[in-house]
């Protein structure tokens, strides 16, 4: 039985395995990336936070794996070994910070591994502080793509994203992403959301899904047409927020997920994607396989 521990800019999610078994999973919003840059380090509060997730992973097993992403690789050596200091003295253990390369490869895993499609795919993995693209053609990654930025930047540009009916646009949030990415993208027939539980915003949104009739895996089972999430993603700018919020049990969650709409949206024209297939899969998915051979 091992944890893993994934840390991003703005939710921290755990998993523990028994054997490839997922017993126990959960994911808690820890605005990290937002609280750094109101006061450029990293909340004490927010370290108090990780350490309650810490503690209810350790209820399970001591064999935990903490990985820091995003927001952890742009802070100082300095601050991060004073935070790893703090928590190798109540766990034994460390945030292992992992690099932009290693975090696409692993979600793509994820996603990639276990499916049979012949044509282009593209993962798109969404975080509060990176966003990766990786392009795979019969299960070989063929191009991929980094950006050092995420929807807690989107959405700090565009603080109305966070109220129940925003004051921006669509369309302007949109040319604003527009400007900070490429024109040239490889082309792909399906667009795999992953990096975070965009399942999560569909079911409590109450968007209707389609069943995923293009290849058969337990983790990728719906999917939805590019003219449906044209439809549902300007419907997100125009449906109350406060309402879809009110229907789970992470109303902060909800604050990015206008903006991961948005650049989502914007990413399915570039690749002229015909199918979006919305997932919960994380750097876990692909990154436990590694980690059953040391324990």
């Amino acid at each position: 039985m091992f944890g893993i521990i994934e840390i991003g800019s703005n939710n921290t999610k755990t998993h523990i395995y028994e054997k490839e078994k997922v017993i126990y999973e959960n994911s808690t919003t820890i605005k990290f990336k937002k609280n750094y840059l109101d006061e450029n380090k990293i909340k004490e509060s927010d370290l108090e936070n990780l350490y309650e997730v810490i503690d209810k992973a350790r209820e399970y097993t001591n064999n935990i794996y903490i990985y820091g992403c995003s927001i952890f690789r742009n802070i100082t050596p300095k601050e991060l070994n004073e935070i790893n200091e703090k928590i190798k003295s109540k766990y034994n253990t460390e945030i292992q910070v992992v690099s932009q390369e290693d975090e696409a490869k692993y979600t793509a895993i994820g996603c990639y591994s276990k499916i049979e499609y012949n044509g282009n795919i593209c993962v798109f993995i969404g975080g509060g502080g990176s966003i990766e693209l990786v392009f795979v053609n019969n299960g070989k990654i063929i191009d991929q793509k980094y950006y050092d930025f995420g929807v807690v930047d989107i959405t700090k540009k565009f603080e109305s994203l966070k109220k129940d009916i925003p004051d921006c646009t669509f369309d302007e949030v949109q040319a604003y992403i527009n400007t900070l990415i490429d024109d040239s993208y490889i082309k792909a027939d399906i667009l795999i959301l992953a990096g975070g539980n965009h399942l999560y915003w569909y079911n409590n949104a109450g968007y209707e899904l389609m069943k995923n009739t293009l290849y058969k895996n337990e983790n990728q089972k719906y999917m939805i047409t590019a003219e449906m999430s044209d439809k549902y993603d300007r419907d997100a700018l125009e449906t109350s927020l406060d309402r879809i919020r009110k229907n789970s049990d992470n109303p902060t969650w909800f604050d990015n997920t206008r903006a991961m709409r948005i650049f989502t949206n914007l990413i399915s024209h570039k690749i002229n994607a015909k199918y979006i297939i919305p997932t919960k899969i994380n750097m876990e998915d692909g990154l436990k396989k590694e980690l059953m051979k040391k324990v």
